[in-house]
């Protein structure tokens, strides 16, 4: 990389600006095995691009961690000039918190190894790796981690903030299956939570967000799923929506614990893969994953293809890393999309709660926007809330309203769709929004953030002052000490 002629003007922690003189970025650059990028640099607009491409952020400098130890040195450097600092394992926050203008990015999506010992059924997760990564490695064993629902998501984003994926109902969040973690501190030192070293940070990490340091390896339990599983998607009218979602909703809380199912109201795109009767239409799409035995799993399944007149199904045995896949297409890791998130907790989906979904998914202002529903079942709901970092253990649904879009001049019609609707379902929810789901609105020691932590916050309070008691990790669902 080209050698830096001038000072470069860097954003504080604080906000405000210092410069960084040339030799003092020579000096970070040299000791980091991976590359150090600013804007001059070949490759830096590759490397700052993120999934959500609302947020076009310009950090002054990326450091493309290889290793542990280009975190220590990335985090020792923003200490000594006081550096506003982001974090990257996969960017994919949606509230654009994985990037940062003026300051230093610290990248890990570089680190993505997986280490798996099917004998104990652990696996070993660097800090960049994705829950494809993950899937990949596992998979070979017959195992899998409770992950998300896009194989590209980021591990670290979606378990630090609490997981919610395709084996929920059977093996919990992610969160729930974190058994230790790598972290580097604010100041830069090296530790280890578990629950035998530094338990109370291990609580933390288990659901608390980015808060407390930057985590360069995980642990996770692993459970016997697939190589191949039996999974639904059911396409069928959005103008019989609001019928097809009550017969949904009442075989999704009987159906046994090794089914976890959610309901997409959509408008299914144009594209192979997809029904011929269901492409181009506005659709319900009921969707569901047995974690147990293929051919029993077909079986308990099978209701949902019966729900109304289908347009068209995706059903049957298929490869358990096929179903992980099935979403990417749609939500495309390349920063082409720009998307504003919204959810709630929501303890019973009601009669008058569905009509307010059908009604928010017929008023949608743009046609690539998600409104989904996602049944949670007992493995999740049973955790004691004080367990955990992660509280909102005490609602049957997640409901999402996905405002997405990809002209830059369009965004405040569909931000103001996301939020009137999101109103709308407040009186009917917990008031608690799931975090890896929250626009930019929820930055700060702000109020959804609160409601999200709930009695687990003033924990949370303290635990952030024991370990970053100045603020460095920041960009985040913020937790102030």
């Amino acid at each position: 990389m080209s050698a830096i002629e001038t000072a470069i003007e860097m954003t504080t922690r604080e906000g405000g600006r210092t410069r960084v003189g040339p030799e003092a970025v020579d000096d970070l650059r040299g000791a980091l095995a991976g590359p150090l990028l600013a804007s001059p640099d070949p490759g830096y607009d590759a490397a700052r691009t993120a999934f959500n491409g609302a947020f076009d952020k310009r950090p002054g400098l990326i450091a493309r961690c290889r290793g542990t130890s280009d975190v220590v040195e990335a985090m020792r450097f923003a200490r000594r000039y006081d550096l506003l600092v982001a974090v990257r394992g996969g960017g994919h926050s949606v509230a654009g918190k994985s990037s940062c203008d003026g300051g230093l990015l610290v990248d890990l999506s570089p680190t993505r190894a997986v280490l798996v010992d099917p004998a104990r059924r652990r696996a070993e997760v660097q800090g960049g790796a994705t829950w494809g990564d993950v899937d990949r490695e596992t998979q070979l064993h017959g195992l899998a981690a409770p992950g998300g629902i896009v194989s590209h998501t980021g591990v670290a984003g979606l378990t630090l903030n609490g997981g919610i994926g395709w084996l929920r109902n059977r093996f919990g969040l992610a969160c729930d299956n974190l058994v230790a973690a790598e972290v580097v501190t604010a100041v830069g030192e090296v530790v280890t939570a578990s629950e035998a070293e530094r338990p109370e940070l291990l609580w933390g990490l288990r659901g608390g967000g980015g808060n407390f340091g930057v985590v360069t390896r995980f642990t996770f339990a692993l459970h016997p799923v697939g190589p191949e599983v039996a999974a639904v998607f059911a396409f069928y009218p959005l103008e019989e929506g609001e019928e097809v979602v009550r017969r949904w909703r009442d075989w999704a809380e009987a159906a046994p614990a090794e089914v976890t199912s959610e309901v997409v109201l959509w408008t299914a795109p144009d594209v192979e893969g997809l029904p011929p009767g269901a492409r181009g239409r506005r659709v319900a799409v009921p969707g569901a994953v047995y974690a147990g035995p293929p051919e029993e799993g077909e079986r308990v399944l099978a209701p949902l293809l019966e729900l109304g007149e289908r347009l068209g199904e995706i059903a049957g045995t298929m490869p358990f890393r096929g179903v992980q896949q099935a979403f990417d297409p749609f939500f495309p890791n390349t920063g082409e999309i720009r998307g504003y998130w919204k959810s709630l907790h929501v303890p019973a989906l009601s009669d008058e709660a569905i009509a307010l979904l059908l009604h928010a998914a017929a008023e949608r202002t743009s046609e690539e926007s998600m409104v989904v529903a996602e049944h949670v079942g007992a493995a999740v709901r049973e955790v004691p809330t004080e367990a955990t970092a992660f509280a909102a253990r005490d609602a049957a649904y997640i409901v999402n309203f996905m405002a997405t879009w990809r002209e830059p001049t369009e965004g405040r019609e569909h931000v103001g769709w996301a939020r009137e609707v999101w109103d709308g379902l407040v009186p009917h929810s917990t008031g608690a929004p799931y975090l890896n789901f929250l626009g930019e609105e929820g930055g700060g020691s702000g109020e959804l953030v609160r409601r999200a932590f709930g009695p687990n916050y003033d924990r949370l309070v303290a635990l952030k002052r024991g370990v970053d008691p100045d603020n460095v990790f920041r960009l985040n669902q913020n937790v102030a000490p």
